[in-house]
């Protein structure tokens, strides 16, 4: 039995075969195989039912992957643990998307290193469902994203914070109802790959507005940016930690049937670093308790 082994196996399991899990792993479906049958040698179990064309799990081999994912999480906090006491030091790399790179993640990043300067962050930008699947390649420990539809049961979700999403227009813009806004100025959409941009779009669908596009773009502040130069309107979440741009704009709400989006913070259930994952979601909490962000001249 080795540690390798037993990831290999949760693996598997996440994924649902071991072609999946190979390409994960970085290993040939065999070595996969390999491994499997030597976990089941070693103990003498049968952990896959290998009656069907893809191996499924038995009950064996679903309550020794519960226990194998303790040992993992055990295992991979150890360093942790004994390194350095209570102070907590280590690297994490976590994702983040977009609209959280100028606001939340900056300002909960200088709480952390207030309170821990021993944790070293490294940030990958993407959008939620592209760093969901960085995050279960194990190319992550965690993320900040905007909670999707589905979300895997292996995932944990702390919820941070809940954006409303609101109408931006620039300050020269007639008062008038936001629907009647909506469908006689051109719109600047938010990219629809991304979580936030398939809420926009349901919204405007149910709500039966129909938009005159302008472009679409993926970052707020370059559709803040062409919304300031009255190049269109668009609708953008109100951000949990605001950041002083000056731009000349400004946001009306959309009303009762508003959408909404929730931020969170996903890691895997017994993810390595678990101290540092929850040092990190104490410091996203703070920051937007604090809820400005306001730049060093």
């Amino acid at each position: 039995m080795s540690i390798r082994a037993l990831r290999t196996l949760i693996t598997v399991h996440r994924h649902g075969s071991f072609r999946a899990a190979a390409e994960v792993e970085r290993l040939t479906p065999a070595a996969v195989s390999q491994q499997m049958r030597n976990l089941e040698t070693s103990w003498n179990l049968e952990l896959f039912d290998r009656s069907q064309r893809t191996p499924q799990l038995t009950e064996t081999g679903l309550s020794l992957v519960g226990e194998a994912s303790a040992v993992i999480s055990a295992y991979d906090n150890l360093a942790e643990k004994v390194s350095m006491g209570d102070e907590l030091s280590g690297e994490l790399i976590l994702g983040a998307v977009p609209t959280t790179l100028t606001g939340l993640v900056p300002l909960a990043l200088s709480q952390l290193k207030l309170k821990h300067p021993g944790i070293r962050v490294r940030i990958v930008p993407g959008l939620s469902n592209q760093l969901l699947l960085q995050l279960e390649r194990g190319q992550l420990q965690a993320a900040v994203i905007s909670r999707p539809d589905v979300i895997s049961t292996s995932l944990n979700f702390s919820e941070i914070a809940k954006e409303d999403l609101v109408l931006l227009v620039s300050h020269n813009t007639e008062a008038l109802p936001p629907k009647e806004l909506l469908r006689s100025q051109p719109f600047i959409r938010f990219n629809r790959d991304a979580v936030v941009g398939r809420q926009i779009e349901a919204w405007l669908q149910m709500s039966e507005i129909s938009v005159s596009d302008a472009m679409e773009l993926e970052g707020l502040e370059a559709i803040s940016s062409m919304v300031a130069a009255e190049l269109g309107i668009s609708i953008v979440p109100q951000r949990c930690v605001t950041v002083s741009d000056h731009l000349p704009l400004k946001t009306i709400p959309l009303g009762e049937s508003r959408p909404r989006r929730v931020l969170g913070l996903v890691s895997h259930d017994g993810a390595p670093r678990t101290s540092i994952i929850k040092a990190m979601n104490a410091a996203l909490f703070t920051a937007v308790s604090i809820g400005e962000f306001k730049m060093v001249r």
